[in-house]
């Protein structure tokens, strides 16, 4: 359990971080005030994605494991 959390928290908080950066950079471009958008909107992400990481992590390690069999 403790490693399933960490492993959600640590893949969670660098795929937020990338998807956020690609996104703002997509809608507003690189800006002056860009590293402050961005990172409002990964401190919004970070946790959606974490609770998402951690809650379907299971199952689509299942799925991976009986598509790669």
């Amino acid at each position: 359990m403790k490693f399933r959390l960490y492993f959600a928290v640590l893949m969670s908080g660098i795929m937020s971080l990338m998807m956020s950066a690609w996104i703002t950079i997509i809608n507003i471009g690189i800006t002056s005030d860009f590293l402050y958008l961005w990172m409002k909107a990964w401190c919004l992400a970070w946790p959606v994605a974490g609770l998402v990481a951690f809650v379907f992590g299971p199952s689509v390690q299942k799925l991976t494991t009986r598509l790669t069999k």
